[in-house]
């Protein structure tokens, strides 16, 4: 059986292969891969500067998934039997706890939080996430979009099945309502909108990459990331600041402190900054509100930099003569093209600013229909898309990929934590006594937004500091919606959510794309468990500063 191509395109059409079941399910695959990877299996991208000393190759794709295919066919290696042997006994161990808590809720005459073993699946994704890039045999494999995608849509089907086995059908729909339409869809939308509009804007340029002309790019991006988003800041400055630091050997630092600051800790000032914040605003805290955490936000800034900037005058005496001559010749002065697109993550900024589903637009009288600001957010992108010329975006070397990324997997994450949010819901009462202090807010909340994504763990602790509000207590912040919460808890949660957002790549949406595009142009990023390295050793010194200053 063949598979024709058409040169320099791929695979042809699906419709003209399908002739039986095996081509069928071949072009299926090709298909798939085409629109979830269109760089090819590797997605090996050109590098992203001229100066990186690395070969780049084209891959054909429907050759790349056809060896695939037939090797499948071959038969399963160890890893893929040791995979299925392990999937089987966690579906066995989800099956035997739905069946307890079936029995339960059926006994007790109400619903029942999800058992312990409703983890396994989250845990699990969060394992692949880790390891899967660091086995040489799967390592390759993980770097295809679609085979991401796969990972995470079938842990989400082992949660969506112990959901059905232990509640039926109607807590599937409740489930999938929550995770896709109310947290998934506002998540990517959001973040896809900064990502293309500030794709359209390119700063470019190849300065001197001295130690204080990083640390430059870092303040820039750690003051502008509260007002065009930490996604904003972080697409707009990524590529120039590789850029500058393409004749260096030694940058994975500058990434992971870029990470730091401009994909998190930056974007703490305003609910567009980040989005805990802006689940935070719709949960009925005032748009201006987090502009009262700029002390913190200064505090966490000023020590990062400086520390930044010791490290980077080390690794910069470290660097070959041969390159810190090639910087110092190589200049290109900073320009800005695609300014138009300004304007666009303006409007972006006042969607979320204005837009509340089912509350009053601008004293109109008339109330925004579900998803109107993410309508209006692809409509300001779809203007970006349309108005921007396109050899911007080349030059930019734009692509879909990393945002592709995100989407893929952190649509199984969002399904997968449901359990564990819902459990930490149902803990609400017991957790109570140990959340006596801001103190104990601040880290509960930072430990589990650095694993469970901060924008769900901002809002579980957001209610639950919220009821443990008194009517009439001193010292709270009235929300929108007439509810009452202590401010001072209010200032922990915001900063646990936000600050260790860091700790982890999948602690917030950026950090992932950040590192994907780092990735394309060339710098070797640290593993899962090796970023914790870093992340732990810089950042949990300083997390106990801003405790003990602010937070006693």
């Amino acid at each position: 059986m063949t598979h024709p191509t058409v040169a320099g395109r791929g695979p042809a059409p699906c419709w003209n292969t399908c002739g039986d079941a095996s081509s069928c399910t071949y072009t299926l695959v090709v298909c798939l891969r085409a629109v979830m990877d269109p760089t090819g299996l590797d997605n090996r991208q050109r590098p992203l500067t001229q100066h990186r000393d690395e070969e780049s190759s084209t891959v054909d794709v429907s050759v790349s998934v056809l060896d695939a295919h037939k090797r499948q066919a071959g038969g399963l290696n160890g890893l893929q039997w040791a995979a299925i042997v392990l999937g089987g006994f966690a579906l066995a161990l989800l099956i035997y706890g739905s069946l307890v808590t079936s029995h339960e809720a059926a006994h007790g005459g109400h619903e029942h939080a999800p058992s312990l073993w409703s983890v396994i699946p989250f845990v699990g994704l969060l394992l692949s996430i880790a390891i899967l890039p660091l086995l040489p045999a799967t390592e390759h494999w993980w770097e295809s979009n679609q085979s991401r995608l796969m990972v995470a849509l079938c842990f989400s089907a082992v949660t969506l099945a112990y959901y059905l086995l232990s509640y039926g059908a109607g807590k599937v729909a409740g489930v999938l309502e929550h995770a896709i339409l109310a947290e998934y869809i506002p998540f990517i939308v959001l973040l896809f909108s900064l990502y293309v509009i500030s794709g359209g804007i390119c700063l470019k340029g190849d300065l001197a990459a001295h130690p204080s002309t990083n640390t430059a790019f870092l303040a820039v991006g750690a003051l502008i990331a509260s007002f065009v988003g930490t996604t904003g800041a972080s697409m707009l400055l990524i590529r120039p600041l590789l850029q500058t630091n393409s004749e260096r050997k030694h940058v994975r630092h500058t990434v992971i402190f870029f990470i730091f600051l401009v994909s998190n800790i930056g974007g703490c000032l305003l609910p567009i900054g980040d989005p805990p914040l802006f689940l935070g605003y719709l949960k009925g805290v005032s748009f201006l509100w987090t502009l009262g955490l700029w002390m913190e936000w200064a505090v966490m800034c000023a020590v990062l930099l400086v520390v930044y900037f010791a490290w980077d005058s080390y690794a910069y005496r470290s660097e070959e003569a041969k390159d810190i001559a090639r910087d110092e010749t190589r200049r290109v002065k900073l320009s800005l093209r695609g300014k138009v697109n300004l304007l666009w993550l303006l409007g972006v900024v006042l969607c979320v600013a204005l837009i509340k589903p089912g509350e009053e637009f601008l004293g109109l009288g008339f109330k925004p229909f579900p998803f109107m600001r993410e309508l209006c957010m692809l409509g300001l992108t779809g203007l970006s898309l349309k108005l921007t010329r396109k050899q911007i975006r080349r030059d930019n070397r734009f692509n879909y990929h990393a945002i592709l990324e995100v989407a893929a997997l952190f649509i199984g994450i969002f399904i997968c934590m449901q359990a564990p949010i819902e459990i930490l819901r149902a803990s609400g009462a017991s957790l109570e006594p140990l959340l006596s202090s801001p103190m104990r807010f601040y880290w509960a909340t930072g430990v589990l937004s650095s694993f469970l994504d901060n924008a769900p763990t901002y809002v579980v602790f957001f209610e639950t500091a919220s009821s443990m509000t008194p009517v009439g207590a001193a010292g709270t912040v009235t929300l929108a919606g007439g509810g009452l919460i202590l401010e001072n808890l209010l200032i922990a949660i915001s900063l646990g959510a936000v600050f260790m957002g860091a700790m982890t790549y999948i602690g917030n949406g950026p950090n992932f794309m950040v590192k994907s595009i780092a990735e394309q142009s060339g710098v070797r990023m640290p593993s899962f468990f090796g970023y914790m390295i870093y992340s732990c050793g810089i950042l949990i010194p300083l997390f106990l500063i801003v405790t003990f200053i602010f937070l006693r």
